[in-house]
């Protein structure tokens, strides 16, 4: 079979490989397309993911969709329309045993954390388990269910914030996840929604989407001790500093963006004196099947949806990806 292979820093192949047989448990997905996430733009340009380093070609890709090709049970007709979760969880621990997400020993598709790496979706075909699969509606394209893991990130961080309905909500950085962010707190009933960027073609898209109001930063003011809930997308210490600022008394912010794992100042001072709520958030549990529902019903999510790239292109896909102003989500489209 066909698929894209990062070999290590900025070295990106179309290759052959070995086509996969499912075992009993196992389903085997004809590939229809992936989004690019910043971890798979990390691997492609650093040639590692933070800690995560490539020590072995490594197949990227975990915003998928698919049909189903092989499905040795039966169960499954060739062509039933899917996306995936992409974790295999790992050994429940005494207090989180209904959060799986946060188990350790867990894995990824598409990621390096693990020896050997746990391959990601961006070839002709995969094989899962029959539990990663989501079926999804008929009338959702497959190009518009590639955003059902990243939309899921959203809904997660939405659900750690205690949700969002009557609630004025700044999310800050509105690049992919930002966009959906933004979007999944429309739908979910918030009664002001706004975004921040650095870069005016983010925020355009952010207007696209339907946002009640856009802030340039740097060029314009975020309103401070204002919004009752704030989730951070970008991870960098000034965005959380301001996040902190904007929160008003006994708010909330979460951080969805992923900090880099070293010392950075923060200003905790809104923290201590307003009683703020800092929260984290780590992928998510079950929320992509709240994501299949809102994309089948939320045609203009499609809008995030910025460039499509064929496979053979890949290394073009990765660079546009890369280029946050002139990009929001970039998906290959996949043989």
């Amino acid at each position: 079979m066909k698929a894209i292979v990062i070999q290590g820093k900025l070295e990106l192949v179309e290759t052959e490989l070995p086509t996969p047989a499912p075992r009993p448990d196992q389903v085997r997905l004809r590939m229809a397309y992936g989004g690019i996430c910043g971890s798979d733009l990390h691997y492609y340009n650093e040639g590692a993911n933070g800690e995560f380093v490539v020590r072995e070609p490594l197949v990227p890709g975990h915003e998928l969709s698919g049909t189903v090709d092989l499905d040795p049970s039966g169960e499954l007709a060739p062509g039933t329309p899917v996306t995936i979760h992409p974790a295999t969880f790992g050994t429940s621990e005494p207090g989180i045993e209904d959060r799986p997400h946060l188990w350790p020993n867990g894995a990824y598709l598409g990621s390096a954390s693990t020896w050997p790496h746990t391959q990601g979706g961006m070839s002709e075909f995969l094989v899962v388990g029959k539990s990663m699969l989501r079926i999804l509606p008929t009338t959702l394209p497959l190009r518009r269910a590639a955003l059902a893991e990243p939309l899921a990130v959203a809904l997660h961080g939405i659900a750690i914030a205690g949700g969002v309905e009557g609630k004025r909500v700044l999310v800050s950085g509105s690049g992919a996840i930002g966009l959906l962010t933004a979007a999944a707190a429309l739908s979910l009933g918030a009664t002001e929604v706004v975004t921040t960027d650095v870069l005016p073609g983010p925020l355009r898209r952010a207007r696209e989407l339907g946002v009640h109001d856009t802030i340039q930063v740097g060029a314009q003011n975020i309103p401070s001790a204002h919004f009752d809930v704030v989730l951070e997308c970008t991870g960098l210490p000034v965005a959380i500093t301001g996040a902190l600022d904007a929160t008003r008394r006994a708010g909330i912010v979460v951080l969805v963006g992923i900090p880099l794992n070293e010392a950075r100042p923060v200003n905790l001072s809104p923290l201590v004196s307003r009683e703020l709520q800092l929260r984290g958030t780590m992928r998510f549990n079950d929320e992509i099947d709240q994501a299949v529902e809102l994309l089948d019903t939320n045609p203009q999510l499609d809008r995030v949806i910025t460039h499509e790239f064929p496979a053979p292109q890949a290394v073009e896909a990765f660079t546009v990806a890369k280029d946050s102003d002139a990009s929001g989500k970039v998906l290959v489209s996949l043989w």
